[in-house]
């Protein structure tokens, strides 16, 4: 089953390839179109996102009401998010629907050499000489001037785990915990074939576009519901200032009676 899985995504990838003249093309191409098949999911994911980031006030306070109670705080917590129609798992799925091409990607790709002949096949415009060599290898074969290429990819790769929460409102724990991610997934970049790199940079950079889109179009839409809404504190705080005025007043009346 897996290995019928990597053919397919071999066998795009060739197509791809066919078309453009180049490997890493073909790999830009098959990330555009499967970022375009789970983008109903992705849009979910970001919707998802920004709920956890609004309700995280309260869910702070349920931890501190029921924080020697571990069962009760469960129970509220779940409780709250029925309530509230939101789910805390929403923004996992296309992650997870990412990682079998992830690592199909990455087979493949360590496979390329051997089933593509050719001198130069695995190339990205000239600028990667090859997609299926790992910048460790580059770096220790040939040094840092060619590895330069690759050690870009993998930066970006680094900053395109940290970035997307960077971005998102919350706390700076939840910053801090990405940051720290980004460090040790610069290890396994700098691990895995080129190729895997372009798709995960690729990937990431329509992602982190696509979330601030739909974070500035998400907030515009709360402000016209919000300018929608009738103006009801302001009718409250008069009617309060109307009665505070009178109770004033009325004390003061109070308070000359009894001197007379």
């Amino acid at each position: 089953m897996w290995n019928q899985f990597k053919d397919i995504i071999f066998q795009a990838l060739q197509y791809l390839q066919s078309l453009t003249g180049d490997w890493g093309i073909a790999i830009i191409l098959l990330t555009v179109a499967l970022r375009i098949l789970i983008l109903p999911l992705t849009l979910k994911q970001t919707k998802s996102m920004l709920e956890l980031q609004q309700i995280q006030p309260k869910i702070k306070e349920l931890q501190a009401k029921y924080k020697d109670d571990k069962e009760k705080l469960q129970e509220e917590t779940l409780k709250f998010y029925s309530e509230n129609k939101v789910n805390p798992f929403g923004g996992c799925l296309p992650a997870i629907l990412q990682m079998p091409i992830f690592f199909a990607l990455f087979g493949v790709l360590r496979e390329l050499p051997q089933t593509v002949k050719g001198n130069g096949v695995q190339s990205f415009l000239g600028i990667i000489p090859n997609l299926s060599l790992m910048p460790k290898d580059v770096f220790a074969d040939q040094g840092i001037v060619a590895a330069i290429p690759y050690l870009i990819l993998v930066i970006v790769f680094g900053v395109s785990i940290w970035l997307p929460q960077a971005l998102m409102p919350g706390d700076k724990q939840q910053k801090m915990i990405g940051a720290y991610m980004a460090i040790v997934m610069l290890w396994f970049g700098w691990s895995s074939p080129a190729g895997v790199l372009l798709y995960w940079d690729v990937s990431s950079i329509w992602g982190v576009a696509q979330q601030q889109i739909t974070m500035v179009l998400a907030k515009k839409k709360a402000l016209e519901l919000a300018a929608a809404l009738p103006d009801k504190p302001a009718k409250t705080n008069s009617s309060s200032s109307k009665a505070l005025d009178s109770k004033k007043s009325a004390n003061k009346s109070g308070k000359k009676s009894n001197k007379s």
